[in-house]
This record gives structure tokens, C-alpha cells and sequence, in this order.
């Protein structure tokens, strides 16, 4: 869950880092599928034609992408019939033997100014007919986003869902021991690929949280030995201390609008509280008013309201209050025992949480128009969960069992049925923030 723990004074504006934005991250991730459909649909992914300068295998990224969501099965390249790039060249019958439903054949060209096209078509192999073709242009440092974006248009086709594979996810990855400890702030695609370190440091941090436009990311920092939050720009690395306060600080939560944070301070009560940070004037307005904790803020979609989590009534439980003066909370969460660290659904539909099942941490989703609650993960530990921002699926931090321990991240559908792990090459890997749809 968002971490509040204690912290600091002062405010000052920090340098630009973007030497270290451009370095490459330590700790690579490598993909495991846990759990996928009973039936999933079968699809052929012929390869592209492409380039030899290309660079990217563009069929096999999608077949990476498909394959990893759980709701795919992808024929093997062995037991492809034929290997088309146009339809004219496709000979159905052969292709409905392999017991594949769809066929994804493509091409990738040079066009003007050195960029590449990506031109794609998938095939019904049972009717013959085109479900979706077209055409991705690009630099060629752009050419795996291209792939990533034919991976979404497939899965909007054929599941009716807007596939989130051409996103992004921030995490915190954590390598060394004792005086070669380090803490980095990576952001990645949302396979794990392309990553890119936006911050290392020898001290904590934890907590970030996208801008709702993907440019920003918020975070907590224990530099110096203490904390505060910051909010730096991704693609430069510019960033600004904006609460360095007396207390606590920390679970910072972007506005919808990107003018506010929601974050816990505790001042000298030592009661953490949740409050609004206007980013241009630095006003803080407070939130909750209750002698007990109040941390996690998370924003309603509309901006109107927030989730947090507090043990007001005498256990960790979930729940909503209006940003306006005066609002009254209201109680969220009733199962018995812990409910943390909430995270809504980018439709306001759903809320992921921590929930605690027989001494097991695991994530759950909560409807919050019927109030039905479901676990979705069986811990032991499980934290951290964010959703995708089509709110198909959550990441979220696992704690691995057994004597080698340690974290990775892994993800769920919202309706348990897929998942994968995200496992870094060295260290560990905590604190999964997944990213908007980028703006084009």
C-alpha cells in the first residue's frame, strides 16, 4: 500500500536530472503468464515483411502481447501453413486446419523522411472477411509503440475492450545490500520493455503516481535521510519539491486536472490527514478533520471526490469524502478486519484494494454500485494495486514465499481469470503505478 511514513521540513526547487532520465534501468523484467481463460481465442500471427534495417520483430511483439494477456492462444511459427503479408496470398483453407479463428498478416515499409509504415489486416479464417486493417506511421524508434498499437486494435476487435499494451507503468526497483544499496524510479512499457530511469537515489523511494496526461509523476523521497514529495517531469527530468513539511508526508495522488495532489501530512499531531495541494500556489487545503490515521488518498474520476483509507472506526476500512468544505465521509469497505489503500477504476466503477483473508494480504475488487466484493489475488502479501486505464486489469506488488523472498509485480484481470508476473533480473521490484493512454 502507499506508504505515509515520517518526514521533513523546508521546500526548495531541485535541479534538472535529465542525464539520469536517459540512462538505462538496472533491474530488467521478464514475463510470466500465471493464469489465462479456459477458451482462449485462437488467433495466426503470420510475421511481417520487413526492413532488414528494421530492428523490431513486429509479429513478435504482438504475439508477446496477445499471448501475455491470457485470453489468446498464438499458433507457433512452426506449424504456420503459409507466411502472407497481402490477403490476396492467404489460402483459407489451409489456414481453418490449424484450428486458428483469426489470421493477422501485416507489413512494414519505408515511407518519406525515413519514417516506417506498419500496415496490418486481420482475418476471420471461418468467413474470409477483414475485421480491422490499417495503417501505423512512425520513426523507427517508434516501431515496437507501432506493434503495440496493432496489439490494441486486435484486442479492442475481438474482445471489445480497448487494449492498454501501447501504456506505460512506473515502479521502484531496489538492487544491492548495505553501501551498494540503491533505490530507482523506472518508467517502462507495459510489457517491461524500453525502460528508462527517471531517478536513483540511496535512500527510499516510493509511492509515484502518474499525471492523468503522462507527462508528470509524483513520488515520495528520503533524501537527506528524511522524506518529501516530489513531482517530476518524465521526458526531461525537471522536477520541484512541493511538500516538505513538518511530519509526515506522503501517498501523493494527482488530480484528474493535474492542478492538485491529494497527500497524507501529519504536522506535529502525529495523526496523518488527508489534504490538497494546489501545485501553482502551493495552498493546502484539509480533507479529513478525525484524530486518527486517514492516508492513501485516491481521486474519483470526476475530481468531486476522494477514497482514502483510516481506522476511524477502529479497523484499517475505506472510505469517500467530497473535496468541497464541510463534506462528511462516508464508509466504503465492510468486511471485517483491514481494507487499505483503494484504487478506482478509470470508469468509477470499480475499487481495487488490500484486503486481509485469514492472515493472507490480497488484492480485491469492490463494485461500488452493488457493493459485491471479490478477492481476486491469495497473497501472502500482496499491496500496491493500480489499474490499467482500460480497468481490465490491476499490477500490483507481490511478496514471494519461501526462503529466497523478495518482490516482483504481477498483474489480474478484474475478473480473476488472468494474470502474469513481471520479474526483474536482479533485486526486487515494488510500488507499480500503471500509466494513462498517451495523448495523440
Amino acid at each position: 500500500m502507499k506508504s505515509t511514513q515520517a518526514i521533513v521540513p523546508t521546500m526548495l526547487l531541485a535541479a534538472l536530472l535529465a542525464a539520469v532520465a536517459a540512462r538505462p534501468a538496472h533491474a530488467q523484467l521478464t514475463i510470466e503468464v500465471t493464469s489465462g481463460v479456459t477458451h482462449p481465442v485462437p488467433i495466426a500471427i503470420a510475421p511481417f515483411s520487413e526492413p532488414p534495417s528494421a530492428g523490431t520483430d513486429v509479429a513478435g511483439v504482438i504475439r508477446h502481447d496477445l499471448s501475455g494477456s491470457g485470453r489468446f492462444s498464438v499458433l507457433p511459427r512452426s506449424q504456420m501453413p503459409a507466411r502472407p503479408t497481402h490477403a490476396a496470398q492467404v489460402k483459407f483453407p489451409a489456414w481453418k486446419a490449424t484450428g486458428s479463428d483469426y489470421l493477422l498478416i501485416g507489413r512494414v515499409r519505408r515511407i518519406a523522411n525515413g519514417r516506417l509504415a506498419v500496415d496490418f489486416n486481420l482475418l476471420n479464417i471461418l468467413t474470409g472477411q477483414s475485421i480491422v486493417r490499417r495503417r501505423f506511421t512512425g520513426p523507427p524508434s517508434a516501431l515496437r509503440n507501432a506493434a503495440h498499437r496493432v496489439s490494441d486494435a486486435i484486442y479492442k476487435a475481438i474482445t471489445g475492450i480497448r487494449g492498454a499494451f501501447d501504456t506505460r507503468i512506473a515502479y521502484v526497483a531496489e538492487t544491492g545490500i548495505g553501501a551498494a544499496q540503491r533505490y530507482q524510479l523506472v518508467v517502462a512499457d507495459a510489457d517491461g520493455y524500453n525502460q528508462h530511469l527517471i531517478l536513483e537515489s540511496r535512500f527510499p523511494i516510493m509511492s509515484p503516481d502518474w499525471s492523468r496526461d503522462g507527462k508528470w509523476l509524483a513520488y515520495v523521497s528520503f533524501e537527506n535521510h528524511l522524506s518529501a514529495i516530489y513531482v517530476q517531469r518524465v521526458r526531461t527530468g525537471q522536477r520541484w519539491r512541493v511538500s516538505a513539511r513538518a511530519g509526515e508526508n506522503g501517498a501523493p495522488a494527482y488530480s484528474p486536472d493535474g492542478r492538485h495532489l491529494a497527500l497524507t501530512l501529519s504536522g506535529d499531531s502525529g495523526y496523518p490527514q488527508i489534504y490538497l495541494l494546489n501545485l501553482h500556489t502551493q495552498h493546502l487545503t484539509r480533507i479529513t478533520h478525525t484524530p486518527a490515521i486517514n492516508t492513501s488518498p485516491a481521486w474519483a474520476p470526476d475530481g468531486k471526490s476522494i477514497y482514502f483509507t483510516s481506522d476511524r472506526d477502529g479497523s484499517p476500512q475505506v472510505y469517500r469524502i467530497g473535496i468541497r468544505p464541510g463534506s462528511l465521509p462516508q464508509r466504503i469497505t465492510f468486511t471485517d478486519g483491514y481494507n487499505a489503500d483503494p484504487q478506482v477504476s478509470p470508469n468509477g466503477k470499480r475499487l481495487a484494494m488490500v484486503t486481509a483473508v485469514d492472515g493472507r494480504f490480497c488484492i480485491a475488487v469492490q463494485n461500488l454500485k452493488t457493493g459485491s466484493f471479490r478477492v481476486l489475488t491469495h497473497g501472502p502479501l500482496d499491496s500496491t494495486p493500480s489499474f490499467a486505464p482500460n480497468g481490465a486489469t490491476i499490477i500490483y506488488t507481490k511478496q514471494l514465499e519461501g526462503a529466497r523472498g523478495g518482490s516482483i509485480l504481477a498483474t489480474i484481470s478484474t475478473d480473476g481469470q488472468t494474470g502474469m508476473t513481471l520479474k526483474p533480473t536482479q533485486g526486487e521490484v515494488q510500488d507499480p503505478a500503471w500509466g494513462p493512454f498517451p495523448r495523440r
